[in-house]
């Protein structure tokens, strides 16, 4: 690109077009001059031709290294790379240096590396040594490499005359290390390397000496030694023990701060420094080291060590180690230069030293030479400048020797001008201050190369739209090749924004679209020549993921399922590939019978869902161009883990806190937390729920009971569920003491007149708090006595004797155990035993409510002779006769109880038309008192039940004869009956309802003319009173077709129809419809066979009918149910709100064009009399209005009845 700026890109193309060879004008030229490219020539042009290359040193030893002498052998390395191979030479501090002439050392072929062996005496070869590297295009030279041979460091034999000093003076103990590999440790010890103790008055000096500020008596003795420690060598070496001889001073007291009064005040000193000397340091230190700046002062009392920054702030980082003498910052830079100073002071002064600190810094480059490619007739400038603390020298050398005839500027920079390919040179640059050498080397290369594509022809690329592409053109030459790229379809070069070509000649195509497909030429030439390479695009739809993965929650143990469904460009088929991620992991699928990972159709189904298979699950759709991937979150909810870490605090006799760490909610909300508590004496092993917190507590304060031996668990709740138990905590032991709690559920019961039997509720073993638990129980007459009567008990029931009848009486009591009595007591009140009522209701009265219900009136007994808590009324009644009947009768007593201090109840489930006879009773717990005289009332007449029977007589084209029975219950004088029919064919529509009345009660038999041939019908027959007419009983019957023999089934068999009957079995109703229908298949009616049958049939139907009726008239028991469904009284429905509860008719709606009144305005004839449905248990159930629900358990079924000879309502439903 760099050369396109000088030299028409159009003209460079009509040149190429032309197969013009390349003529670089003076300006192209001067364009060629200034390209510079790195000096590693690619490893792919050296397959091309052989490209001589200057020597490169690739790999040298350290600038210091220590040959350790436990070490067998150590290398000297010296490795580099050229064309020609480059021969190695050696100087060993600025000497020639032949490291082959020592038998032992071994050489590296090919190398100038050498090995050293260890034989024991290698310190010759200490020294600063060097390599060079030559071939014939120059010499490469490593940076100098100091070998260290270390000596054993030892102390020198001495002997140290035991040091004197008095109590309370400062002493020195020098250790004097030898030197040796740094670092150096040094430890103070005794003979038996027992480490002395340091603190504010005792401790060791970077110099390695111990220095006491004031001596004290248990400081002396004779083995002082002083350890110098060299790790990297692994060595450590002792100085000879010193004797510390310390005098004691009479009255001096053992003190390190003070002295008592009577000592001698001369030991008083201010502080004197004893390291270092004066007032000023000046200390140098390297960029990047350890400051240690260190005051340590003798005085008595011991000095304290304080340190400031006068020019500033210390840094955060600065530490005060060894009590304070010492501060310590690591890592200095130039913002630690500056001056300190340390502050050490005692009650008698002060002294101060300061510090300059100066930090240097060893060289380092800020520029430095690069190695390059120029072409024959340029220039070359290199540049070398560094920093560093004293300011470096800077010394140039061409191929290891000292640059000479060459003029250096004043910035350190040397220029060659056109140059010759004889030039080629390697340039070192060597910068040194005395903390050390850096040296930079430059290959300069100057030759004329032809271009070398690197990159193969034709290939082939591919990428997704919208994505940028790189189109390899790897090219290798001298001057630097221009480089163009051509598409196939167009006459110009690629340019623009959306085109890149980088300088290695690769094409960079931005933000890609379908038409970028296509051919595409690399054209690249030199003033050496020119190539060209041509590459094929293909543009490819984007990989997408259509139906992402959704975020989703399930419970622990349940099945996950993550969808992912992808699209991508066809041409990437073979290459496409769906993969699962959990937490930026993929996830493997190994199918085993453990195996919880599925993928089958973009599915990812994880089974059996585990807490640990929450995260974040990522579908990845890729191809070998692009991936497209979206995440879900799996999150598991699961009952919480249980809590951990219980411990006990605030421990006290009546309560402890327990605290606990909850466990991981599982993704809901800890809402509440359990604590539960198990005990050893009553029942080890049980745990019983305590107390619950809320969840965001994690303590709970703990009332506890005494002289129980406690171990505590909690459990997590949260919306999943409740955690498992965390393990117990450490066992709790309280104290036995009195009890806190008194029993409750104190019942009085009076079972006899004379007296009480009390029962409680006993304490449970948890609360009696201690042994030897009994009950106080203290009773008095309420009102009358004043003193308590008491008892003590061990169980929990007692009875008080001899006591009047139904009395109130006050109770109480109280646990007591060993160590005292529980709390005060509260007053219970109840009532000595009860006794049967004295005296029966009055006035007994009755208020007739309908045909079926009554009220009952009565005066309440007095309280007096109740002799006991009053339970209210029982009402008895007994049907004495029908008043369709002379004969009186025997018949079942009922029974009705009506709760509370009342004086009317009602009764309802009365037969209308009846004769009756009820007596009333006062009760109490005890039982029924005397009842009242006998009343006697009569219920008036109601509306008949259904007929018994109705059926079809006989039929024929036009008319259809009906017999029927009249009802078994009449309730009342009969005045006739009600006959309706209608068409009923098997149509929605139904015809007209006809409506005929039967005044004479002696006809069972009528012939109903005037209809249509081969139609159905049915019929409704009810029975009426003067208060009017019942419940239909229904029956169907079909006229016969023109020209059939008319059939009269009672022509040839006519059965006793006055039988009274309850209910018409099934197989009677068949039997009698099969004989009326029986005329209009094929005349089989007038086969003497059926004829036979059908007679058969109809006997042994009269003979049930009879076994029935003989039942019925035995007064055997029936449900009020069945009486009211065969007596229905309209009258029920106007009972007031006195009444004993709502009455309410289950009316069925008619069909359309069915029956609807027997006079115009039907009403539902269902009787509101039951009984079933108010009673239940004698004395147990009462509605509000004091009404009772006594001994009839049947519930009222307001269900219709069947059809066909059972009861119907009055709005019958046509089929």
């Amino acid at each position: 690109m760099g050369f396109a700026t000088c030299f028409s890109c159009k003209m460079m193309k009509m040149l190429w077009n032309a197969g013009v060879s390349f003529s670089f004008s003076l300006s192209a030229t001067l364009c060629l001059l200034n390209w510079t490219a790195a000096l590693d020539i690619p490893l792919e042009a050296l397959g091309h031709t052989n490209i001589e290359q200057l020597p490169t040193i690739t790999e040298q030893s350290p600038t210091s290294q220590v040959a350790f002498p436990f070490d067998e052998k150590f290398p000297i390395k010296c490795e580099a790379k050229g064309n020609p191979h480059p021969e190695f030479k050696w100087t060993k501090d600025g000497q020639p240096f032949d490291p082959s002439n020592d038998p032992r050392v071994t050489m590296v072929e090919n190398s100038g590396t050498f090995i050293i062996g260890n034989s024991g005496n290698i310190s010759e070869f200490q020294g600063v040594y060097r390599c060079s590297a030559t071939n014939k295009l120059g010499t490469a030279i490593s940076e100098e490499i100091e070998i260290i041979i270390p000596t054993i460091p030892k102390f020198p034999k001495e002997k140290n005359p035991p040091i004197t000093v008095e109590e309370g003076n400062a002493v020195v103990l020098q250790c004097n290390p030898p030197k040796g590999i740094p670092p150096l440790k040094i430890h103070w010890m005794t003979i038996s390397l027992q480490h002395i103790d340091q603190d504010e008055r005792v401790s060791v000096g970077l110099n390695g000496d111990l220095y006491f500020s004031n001596v004290l008596e248990k400081d002396s003795r004779r083995d002082y030694c002083c350890f110098a420690a060299f790790p990297r060598i692994r060595t450590i070496v002792q100085k000879t023990p010193m004797t510390l001889i310390v005098n004691r001073i009479q009255s001096f007291n053992d003190t390190e701060s003070s002295v008592t009064s009577g000592a001698n005040s001369i030991l008083q000193r201010r502080p004197k420094l004893l390291t270092p000397s004066g007032g000023h340091s000046t200390i140098n230190i390297v960029k990047g080291n350890v400051l240690q700046l260190e005051c340590i002062a003798e005085g008595l009392p011991t000095p304290k060590i304080e340190w400031t920054r006068l020019d500033g702030e210390l840094p955060k980082r600065a530490a005060f180690p060894n009590q304070g003498k010492l501060l310590k910052i690591s890592e200095v830079t130039e913002a630690e230069n500056g001056l300190y100073q340390c502050n050490a002071a005692n009650a008698l002064g002060k002294v101060l030293h300061n510090f300059q600190v100066t930090v240097e810094e060893p060289p380092r480059w800020l520029s430095k030479p690069e190695s390059m490619i120029y072409t024959i007739g340029a220039d070359v400038t290199l540049d070398c400048k560094a920093a560093g603390k004293p300011e470096p020298t800077i010394q140039w050398k061409v191929n290891g020797v000292p640059l000479r005839n060459v003029p250096v500027s004043i910035d350190n920079q040397i220029v060659r001008r056109n140059v010759k390919k004889t030039d080629s040179a390697v340039y070192q640059c060597e910068a040194s201050n005395k903390h050390g050498t850096i040296l930079a080397s430059a290959n300069i290369l100057v030759m004329n190369l032809p271009p070398m594509l690197l990159t193969d022809n034709n290939l082939e690329y591919a990428a997704v739209e919208g994505k940028d592409v790189l189109l390899d053109c790897k090219v290798f030459g001298s001057p630097h090749p221009v480089v163009e790229w051509d598409r196939e379809d167009s006459a110009s070069p690629v340019q623009g924004p959306k085109y890149f070509i980088y300088e290695n000649g690769s094409l960079n195509i931005k933000n890609t679209i379908k038409e970028d497909s296509g051919l595409y030429t690399c054209l690249t030439g030199n003033t050496e020549g020119k190539a060209a390479i041509t590459a094929i695009l293909d543009i490819r739809d984007a990989t997408q993921i259509v139906e992402p993965p959704e975020n989703i929650k399930v419970l622990r143990g349940s099945t996950a399922q993550f969808t992912c469904g992808a699209k991508y460009d066809s041409a990437s088929a073979n290459d496409f590939q769906v993969s699962w991620n959990k937490d930026n992991e993929e996830i493997t699928f190994i199918h085993t019978d453990n195996s919880r990972f599925y993928v089958e159709d973009g599915v990812l189904q994880i089974i059996n869902v585990s807490s640990e298979d929450q995260g974040n699950y990522t579908c990845v759709a890729s191809t070998a161009l692009d991936q497209a991937q979206e995440t879900a979150a799996l999150i598991v909810l699961d009952v919480p883990d249980p809590p951990e870490d219980l411990k006990l605090s605030e421990p006290k006799n009546t309560s402890v806190r327990l605290n606990w760490t909850p466990g991981n909610s599982h993704n809901k909300p800890i809402t509440e937390f359990i604590v539960e508590y198990e005990e050893s004496r009553w029942k080890p092993g049980d745990w019983h729920e305590l107390v619950r917190v809320a969840g965001n507590h994690t303590s709970a304060l703990l009332k506890l009971h005494g002289h129980v031996d406690y171990q505590f668990r909690v459990s997590a709740v949260n919306e999943i569920g409740r955690s498992q138990p965390s393990d117990p905590s450490d066992r709790y032991k309280t104290l036995p003491r009195a009890p806190e709690n008194n029993p409750g559920g104190i019942v009085m019961e009076g079972n006899l007149p004379n007296e009480i039997h009390i029962k409680w509720e006993p304490l449970k073993p948890i609360e009696q708090n201690g042994p030897g638990l009994e009950y106080k129980v203290s009773w008095r007459r309420k009102g009358v006595e004043d003193n308590w009567n008491e008892e003590i008990v061990k169980r929990h029931s007692f009875f008080i004797r001899n006591t009047p009848t139904f009395e109130p009486y006050e109770i109480q009591i109280q646990a007591i155990n060993h160590l005292g009595f529980g709390p005060e007591p509260k007053v219970v009140t109840g009532f000595s035993g009860e006794d049967f009522p004295e005296s029966a209701p009055q006035n007994v009265a009755v208020e007739i409510m309908n045909s079926t219900v009554i009220k009952v009136n009565w005066l309440r007994v007095p309280q007096e002779n109740i002799r006991g808590h009053l339970g209210g009324y029982r009402v008895h009644w007994w049907k004495v006769r029908s008043l369709l009947e002379e004969k009186r009768g025997h018949s079942e007593k009922h029974s009705l109880t009506f709760p509370g201090d009342r004086n009317h109840g009602m009764v309802p489930g009365l037969k209308p038309f009846s004769e009756y006879s009820l007596i009333v009773m006062a009760f109490n717990g005890r039982g029924n008192g005397p009842a009242s005289a006998p009343f006697t009332f009569k219920t008036p007449e109601g509306v008949p039940e259904h007929p018994a029977l109705l059926r079809v007589a006989s039929f024929n084209k036009d008319s259809i004869t009906l017999l029927w029975v009249p009802p078994l219950e009449q309730n009342g004088i009969l005045t006739g009956h009600m006959l309706q029919y209608q068409l009923i064919n098997d149509t929605e529509e139904l015809g007209n309802l006809h409506n005929i009345t039967i005044s004479d009660l002696t006809v069972t038999r009528w012939k109903v003319g005037g209809l249509e041939a081969s139609s159905k019908y049915k019929f409704y027959m009810s029975a009426c009173t003067r208060v009017g007419c019942g419940k239909p009983i229904t029956e169907e019957g079909i006229t016969t077709m023109e020209g059939v023999v008319a059939s009269d089934t009672n022509s040839r068999h006519t059965p006793d129809l006055s039988i009274p009957t309850t209910t018409l079995s099934p197989v009677a109703n068949v039997s009698l419809s099969s004989i009326a229908y029986a005329g209009i298949y094929d005349g089989i009616s007038t086969q003497g066979w059926f004829i036979g049958v059908m007679c058969a049939v109809a006997l042994l139907t009269l003979i049930m009918l009879i076994a029935c009726f003989v039942q019925r008239n035995k007064g055997g028991k029936y449900s009020v149910k069945e009486k009211e469904d065969l007596h229905p009284d309209l009258e029920s429905q106007g009972i007031n709100e006195d009444t004993f509860c709502e009455y309410s008719d289950n009316d069925e709606k008619p069909l359309k064009g069915s029956l609807e009144s027997l006079d115009g305005e039907m009403k539902a004839a269902e009787s509101g009399d039951s009984l079933a449905g108010y009673a239940d248990e004698e004395h147990d159930q009462f509605n509000e209005d004091g009404s009772f629900i006594g001994e009839y358990a049947a519930h009222r079924n307001k269900g219709p009845v069947g059809v066909n000879g059972n009861s119907k309502g009055l709005h019958p439903v046509t089929a």
